[in-house]
């Protein structure tokens, strides 16, 4: 969930089932700003409070990465 002091690109959210705004996910269901070459986020200074909670390579990091992300896609909002 972004917070409204997020400064994502807009292109890299959508919305979820509540409403509220997320980062995207692609196909893999990984987030939008993951670069699959390298595993690094691509807008590392712009991430959102919630990523900068999780230190990198920290337990609760590499638990993320571990588990498995079941994909929903919702119809983007035109809300912006």
């Amino acid at each position: 969930m972004l917070m409204g002091e997020d400064d994502v690109p807009v292109e890299l959210t959508e919305v979820d089932a509540w409403g509220g705004t997320v980062m995207a996910r692609l196909d893999d269901g990984r987030c939008a700003a993951l670069d699959r070459q390298t595993m690094l986020c691509t807008i590392y200074e712009r991430r959102p409070t919630i990523c900068r909670d999780f230190e990198m390579g920290g337990y609760d990091c590499l638990t993320e990465r571990a588990t498995p992300v079941p994909i929903v896609w919702h119809e983007r909002s035109s809300r912006r």
